[in-house]
């Protein structure tokens, strides 16, 4: 429809003077000469009114810009130097952690080292190589991502694998890189090796059965040999053996002879036992046996006394056995009485 209404109208614009009416004429000034109203023909010719509303006309057109994705010569160069000078004034200072010395490297030449703090540094001449001096620990383990255990044997021929953990700290950074380069090539080549032949020196002066016996001991020999045999810049803390380990046909003997030497024991125990038993059992024979005898003696004392006591009653008194015979005869004289007898308990010649 709005095709349709386009098509029906002339070509070009349709205009109206905002005046209803013709134009007007020119008028006349005074002296006779006809001019027109330059303000008003200009405004009513250059802006003239459309007659049509919005729907039939058509929109303004939005200027469009394509980027065919090249920069100016210009652009690229500025930013390439802000991006050089940026990366410039970052390498002018550094830092150095509390647990970290920083050896100074002018073109790969040591010129000193850095305490911790903030530094500064002339950038692309002068390098730096941080060091830690903090407590370090290499541990031979087993791991899920190896087993790095140590394998040593004692002096009675058995094979054992060994947990260790060494603990050292670093005395001389710049030492450690003029030496080793960093600290890990220093590990690799001092602790690594010198803890490894230390210990296969030291276990194989223990037996099998001391060296687990005699764990503290075994450990402080371990460690003093260690720390005697590393030096330079780096000093030895600590060495912990956390673990012992022996083969299982070992481990198998060991056991056994565990199981006798504790029959041996139970053994040894039930006949002391039994010893213990006899004694107690001796013993109270023999207290009764010395209660009896001490009775015997007491009673025997006893009896002694009472016949000595009548020896002397009889000394003293002949007479008291013709009394005691007299308080004991019933009275009554025998009837059979034998030639030239004489009678109980009677004197006639008195």
């Amino acid at each position: 429809m709005v095709d349709a209404a386009r098509s029906a109208l002339p070509a070009g614009p349709i205009t109206h003077n905002l005046h209803s009416g013709p134009a007007p004429r020119a008028a006349k000034t005074k002296k006779g000469n006809s001019h027109a109203y330059p303000y008003r023909q200009t405004f009513r010719q250059i802006f003239p009114v459309r007659a049509l509303s919005s729907p039939w006309s058509s929109p303004p057109k939005i200027p469009s810009f394509k980027f065919d994705g090249r920069l100016p010569s210009g652009a690229v160069a500025a930013g390439v130097a802000a991006i050089a000078l940026l990366i410039l004034l970052l390498s002018t200072y550094f830092t150095i952690d509390q647990g970290e010395r920083g050896v100074i490297l002018h073109n790969g030449a040591i010129a000193g080292e850095a305490e911790p703090g903030l530094h500064f540094k002339m950038p692309i001449i002068t390098s730096i190589a941080k060091i830690s001096v903090q407590i370090q620990k290499e541990a031979f383990e087993k791991t899920p991502d190896g087993d790095t255990r140590l394998q040593a044997y004692s002096r009675d021929q058995q094979p054992a694998t060994i947990a260790m953990a060494v603990n050292y700290h670093v005395t001389d950074a710049s030492a450690v890189y003029a030496q080793y380069g960093s600290l890990a090539n220093m590990k690799s080549r001092i602790i690594n090796s010198r803890a490894y032949e230390q210990l296969k020196n030291v276990f194989g002066q223990f037996d099998a059965a001391d060296a687990i016996q005699k764990r503290a001991l075994l450990n402080a020999e371990v460690f003093a040999a260690i720390r005697k045999s590393v030096s330079g810049p780096v000093t030895i803390d600590s060495v912990q053996i956390e673990d012992i380990t022996f083969s299982t046909q070992y481990e198998g003997a060991v056991e056994a002879r565990m199981q006798a030497i504790v029959k041996q024991q139970q053994a040894e125990a039930d006949k002391q036992k039994r010893i213990i038993d006899a004694d107690a059992s001796a013993y109270e024979v023999k207290a009764a046996a010395d209660a009896k005898a001490h009775q015997i003696e007491v009673q025997g004392k006893a009896e002694a006394g009472a016949i000595q006591a009548r020896g002397d009653a009889l000394r003293n008194n002949p007479s008291l056995p013709t009394l005691v015979a007299a308080e004991k005869w019933n009275g009554i004289l025998p009837t059979t009485m034998v030639p030239g007898n004489a009678l109980p308990f009677l004197n006639l010649a008195k």
